[in-house]
């Protein structure tokens, strides 16, 4: 939201109070309850074991948003839940969009006092960052539920990728960091001679061939687990993909040189910095709190990136952005690299 008003900056400052109750509101599952028929505050409350005076205050303040609807029957979602909530993402993926939102709050706390810390917010305050790869590590249900939110949330990416990318030649295809697969499975259905194998950790892997096996793909896509910074890669592509992945290194670049067929092509899709100072538009907010665990970290720009591929004896081919979808701000500002070994 813009503000435009002292009432909107009212709103601004108490924000955080609407963003735990939407972030509630998903957790617990209260759209997806509403939508199955409208309820009142008290089978709401006994439903989902609220307090009921609580609950009815939450219930309103979620209708003060426009988020819920109240008539004669109860509650429900209004029609702006149904379109950017219910209609655009699973409960599981709002649900984990939701508990990561709560999981970096934190930082933001008592932010006045720490704004002026030189070293991690985090660490002043005694705390750890989540860490998002080590808890995946570490769970593979955590794993599980990343990988498929993040796939539902990249299905339209991967859309305009595989419109866009020329898969001439191309038979054999890694897909480093490809999580779920959801790029490679968005190429496979559009060119029967490609073969993918995504690269990514063990726990993220399950998760991928449990995807695979649901687009019945199992047979033309396999995932190795690894650390792709680490560990070595398989030999003998046509293509490499690092989508929404980095980070972007020579030592990187020459890792995946190494395992190009000749005339094989790397192939970079990322949201990147406008300037070293600055951030794309809709990543503003996480380099914000990327710089509260490190106030000198600074944003990846495209040039930087084309400067590090000549150096490691690529070729550059091409640089365009990728198609947005209309309703979604975010799916805007995709940049898409090829270089030629």
């Amino acid at each position: 939201m813009k503000p435009s008003t002292s009432d909107d900056i009212f709103a601004l400052i108490d924000s955080y109070v609407i963003s735990a109750a939407l972030g509630s509101a998903m957790e617990t599952g209260l759209f997806w309850l509403l939508a199955e028929q409208p309820r009142n505050a008290q089978d709401i409350a006994e439903e989902l074991n609220i307090p009921l005076n609580r609950c009815r205050y939450w219930l309103q303040l979620l209708c003060s948003y426009d988020l819920l609807e109240q008539n004669d029957k109860g509650y429900r979602p209004s029609t702006i839940a149904q379109t950017t909530i219910l209609d655009a993402y699973s409960q599981d993926t709002w649900s984990f969009l939701a508990r990561e939102a709560h999981e970096r709050f934190p930082a933001v706390l008592d932010l006045s006092v720490h704004l002026h810390d030189h070293g991690s917010v985090w660490e002043t305050k005694g705390l750890t960052p989540p860490d998002y790869l080590f808890n995946m590590q570490k769970s593979t249900e955590r794993a599980r539920q990343f990988t498929r939110m993040l796939y539902e949330i990249h299905l339209p990416l991967a859309s305009a990728l595989a419109d866009s990318l020329d898969m001439q030649g191309v038979t054999r295809m890694l897909d480093l960091g490809g999580g779920s697969g959801v790029m490679s499975l968005a190429l496979l259905r559009q060119h029967p001679q490609l073969n993918a194998v995504v690269f990514d950790i063990p726990n993220v892997c399950i998760a991928g061939r449990e995807i695979a096996s649901e687009n019945a793909m199992e047979d033309r896509i396999s995932y190795m687990a690894g650390d792709f910074l680490r560990d070595k890669l398989p030999q003998g592509f046509d293509l490499v993909l690092e989508c929404d992945v980095g980070p972007y290194t020579e030592q990187i670049f020459q890792k995946i040189r190494s395992v190009l067929n000749p005339g094989g092509r790397l192939v970079i899709v990322d949201k990147f910095a406008p300037t070293k100072e600055g951030a794309h538009p809709t990543r503003l907010h996480w380099a914000f709190l990327g710089s509260l665990e490190n106030p000198i970290q600074t944003g990846t720009t495209v040039s930087e990136v084309e400067n590090l591929l000549a150096q490691t004896g690529y070729e550059l081919i091409s640089r365009g952005t990728l198609p947005a979808v209309e309703s979604q701000r975010w799916s805007s500002g995709w940049v898409m690299i090829e270089a030629r070994k």
